[in-house]
């Protein structure tokens, strides 16, 4: 449809204020244009080419109230396709959200200001995930509509029911993680998830048809979904669309047929618009195309009138659903309350002390992935909000405490998802899940698979999200999978991710204490490295206190003052204090220093990290796996014991011997350093 044909039929889409369609999807182009080309940089061509899709959608169909951006049942909506950022501060700006001024509008992809290149959760109200890298917004959304019907099996429909909507690219549809993202939404029928794709069929290259000649349609259908074609630049069509689709028992997806720079008479359907300013030339023919006469950064007052209008419309849906909560229960309000602020229970803190102190008692000799489930059977007790899962190992990673129910499309009471063989649609699920409010999800596989999951942990880590990762086989320690299984360079990698607790404890108190601290921190999400082999347990003493909430401890003190520092975590603590008999029966003194979470410990003060690693001593860090990151601790006196390449296939002991990870070695690493000290 042409700018001509279609202002026909905007004609006849009047709001109450006079404003057409058309005149109200023109200002997202031009806005989108003036700001993209203030900013040198930029993608104009998607918000004008979805300005009609976003018009129907925003005015019409999405319930939210600017003045209350969160308000907990207003419906989600995810631009997937992130690199059309403007589309959501043009609109957001139109609807009279009070952080996103015209100033804003102009600082586009400015330092400081809140229109970041890509949306920026946490920068500006109305934005409800970070989207950019393509894949992750439809995914996340997943997670999102998955969340409002966990919400609402817990809380009944009259206080949970809400959409989660979509603009999705063909970029998003052809990453791999949206197919993970959509089969477990068709096999769950997450019916209130709608997908409206952008389906201009061009890509940066050029035409869609150099890299894609599938049909995204038939593979949505296969997927268990609803999917139809429509002219993304009718209004009517794509308000019948949304109507059809909130009907539906399945998700849906909307393949809107659209023209990218839709307006710009030189650059629409051509790749040269998706990318790049318009330039000022073209600008002003694009004006004249469209029929806009306002000068750069101004929308007339009756078109920004009629906008404001549609963004007060659901002011009375709010207020009726608020008199709903004051009529729910006490205990029943105050309990949504709380999971909506992510506070937990007091009762979190009694049920935790009780399981240390018998842990302390009993001394199991566990696999620290055994311990996170007996953990997890009183966590999952005590935090009715917890949502587990794992990638198909559940028996492996031991996610599924005993009273856990699995959810299923036909029952989300349950708190247990089984995500099949999706890893990484399974990570950007749960920062879905976490984004939603009111849940704390967490599930499972291997640590060498974080290698799928990693641009969904960094999402996490970027949006602080209490996301928590359950990876167990966190070494070679495994065994018998051999190197393909074997972490070596993963804890490495992973500490290096800002904002990202990795945890790897020793034994089942320190299991216990990690997912404490996993759960009380609210912005950052946290991996739990755990074993698969048997620990003996290495906390023998109870404790008031969580001894791993500084990141590192003395577990075992020098019998004089200490000449080593032996710094280990997870399985080969174990192994320090082994190397520790031996260096004291050999009459020096040493000391073992568990760190069970290096990025907290880099947190503390100097002074603290210099009593820790040990002033004066000779230190000697001992980790299943790379080197890389440990010099800072045992600078150039002390040295590492540990991993140098790829693992092997054999039983765990034999493979801690084969590659020198043993007591023996760390003592006589610690001896030759002492004598190059001497």
């Amino acid at each position: 449809m042409t700018p001509t044909e279609k202002s026909a039929v905007a004609e006849k889409a009047q709001t109450a204020s006079g404003a057409s369609h058309d005149t109200m999807a023109n200002a997202i182009r031009a806005l989108a244009m003036d700001a993209v080309q203030k900013a040198g940089s930029g993608h104009p061509g998607m918000p004008m080419g979805t300005a009609d899709i976003a018009t129907v959608l925003f005015t019409k169909f999405l319930k939210i109230d600017p003045r209350q951006p969160h308000w907990p049942d207003r419906d989600r909506f995810v631009l997937s396709a992130g690199h059309g950022s403007m589309l959501l501060y043009a609109v957001n700006y139109l609807l009279g959200y009070e952080d996103m001024t015209i100033e804003q509008i102009r600082n586009f992809r400015q330092l400081g200001s809140i229109t970041a290149g890509h949306p920026e959760y946490g920068h500006a109200e109305g934005v409800e995930t970070t989207t950019g890298p393509l894949g992750q917004g439809i995914s996340t959304a997943v997670g999102m509509a998955l969340a409002e019907r966990l919400m609402a099996a817990r809380f009944g429909n009259e206080i949970v029911d809400h959409f989660t909507y979509v603009i999705a690219s063909d970029g998003d549809l052809m990453e791999g993680i949206s197919h993970e993202a959509i089969s477990l939404a068709g096999h769950l029928k997450l019916s209130k998830l709608i997908v409206l794709y952008d389906d201009n069929e061009i890509t940066i290259d050029g035409a869609l048809s150099l890299s894609e000649s599938g049909d995204a349609l038939k593979r949505f259908e296969a997927a268990g979904w609803n999917a139809s074609r429509i002219d993304g630049h009718n209004p009517e069509e794509i308000a019948a669309a949304i109507e059809q689709a909130q009907k539906s028992d399945k998700p849906s997806l909307i393949a809107c047929r659209t023209v990218i720079g839709y307006g710009s008479p030189n650059k629409q359907g051509k790749s040269s618009s998706h990318g790049s300013p318009l330039g000022q030339e073209e600008i002003a023919l694009a004006r004249e195309t469209i029929h806009w006469k306002a000068e750069p950064f101004v929308v007339p007052s009756e078109t920004l009138d009629a906008w404001r209008i549609a963004g007060l419309r659901n002011a009375k849906t709010r207020k009726a659903w608020e008199e709903r909560m004051t009529a729910l229960l006490a205990d029943e309000r105050s309990e949504f309350e709380r999971r909506i602020a992510g506070d937990l229970p007091a009762d979190l803190g009694k049920a935790i002390a009780a399981f240390k102190e018998k842990l302390v008692a009993e001394k199991p000799k566990w696999a620290t992935r055994k311990s996170s489930e007996e953990v997890l059977n009183v966590i999952n007790a005590a935090l009715p909000e917890t949502i587990g899962g794992s990638a198909d190992l559940t028996g492996s990673n031991n996610t599924r405490s005993k009273e856990q129910k699995a959810v299923t499309a036909e029952d989300f009471s349950g708190s247990f998802i089984h995500y099949g063989v999706r890893e990484h649609g399974m990570a950007a699920a749960m920062n879905g899940i976490a984004l939603h409010k009111g849940l704390i999800p967490y599930s499972g596989t291997f640590l060498v698979f974080t290698d799928y999951c990693r641009p969904a942990i960094r999402l996490s880590a970027l949006m602080g999200l209490r996301v928590i990762y359950v990876m167990t086989h966190d070494s070679i320690g495994l065994g018998e999978d051999g190197p393909t299984h074997q972490p070596v360079e993963h804890l490495a990698s992973l500490r290096a991710m800002p904002n990202l607790n990795v945890f790897r404890p020793a034994d089942a108190v320190e299991t216990l204490e990690c997912w404490q601290l996993a759960l009380e921190t609210k912005e950052t999400p946290s991996i739990l490295a755990l074993s698969r082999q048997n620990l003996a347990a290495v906390r023998t003493e109870n404790s008031d206190r969580n001894l791993c909430a500084r990141g590192a401890y003395e577990l075992s003190p020098a019998s004089a003052k200490a000449k080593v520092s032996l710094l280990a975590t997870g399985s080969e603590v174990e192994i320090a204090l082994a190397a520790q008999k031996l260096l004291e029966k050999d009459g020096v003194p040493a000391r073992v220093v568990s760190m069970p979470c290096l990025d907290i410990f880099d947190k503390q003060s100097r002074e603290f990290q210099r009593e820790m690693l040990g002033e004066d001593t000779v230190k000697i860090a001992i980790e299943a796996g790379a080197r890389y990151g440990w010099d800072r601790y045992v600078g150039p006196d002390g040295d590492f014991v540990g991993m140098e390449g790829f693992g092997a296939s054999a039983p765990a002991p034999e493979l801690y011997k084969h590659f020198n990870i043993t007591p023996e070695a760390a003592v006589a690493a610690a001896k030759a350093r002492l004598a190059d000290k001497s």
